[in-house]
């Protein structure tokens, strides 16, 4: 028997809240794919905002990604970015919701509630040394 203790399971809403971030960052991983191959095969008349718009979401791909691999190895300084990340995303799909697409915008700010929910939880906060 080694004299090191095994490391403490982490709560279940942390471990959900890594889940669903690494979810949603595949999600945008994809996303971000499929518009990089729109912006190679489509006419450049608005090639600013195609390039601005790839930007935006492979920028977003790394904070989700990055968040969820920072909480998963509990990084306290890494739940603000991700509650902002869940809050960012809840606007996003209300308006989504109430202008004519809620097959999409309704998940969208559904999982942005559930992921701020889980990030404010107390067990989360306890579990990443915030007291």
């Amino acid at each position: 028997m080694s004299g090191t203790a095994a490391p403490e399971q982490a709560p279940a809403t942390l471990r959900w809240a890594v889940r669903l971030l690494f979810l949603e960052g595949t999600g945008l991983a994809l996303l971000t794919l499929v518009i990089v191959y729109l912006d190679v095969t489509a006419e450049w008349t608005a090639a600013s905002i195609a390039l601005s718009s790839t930007g935006y979401l492979a920028l977003m791909t790394a904070l989700f990604l990055g968040v969820a691999v920072a909480l998963h190895r509990r990084r306290r300084w890494a739940r603000g970015p991700g509650i902002v990340a869940q809050m960012l995303q809840m606007p996003i799909g209300w308006t989504m919701l109430t202008h004519g697409q809620p097959w999409i915008g309704a998940p969208l700010f559904a999982l942005g509630l559930a992921g701020a929910i889980l990030l404010f939880a107390p067990s989360t906060r306890i579990a990443l040394g915030i007291r």
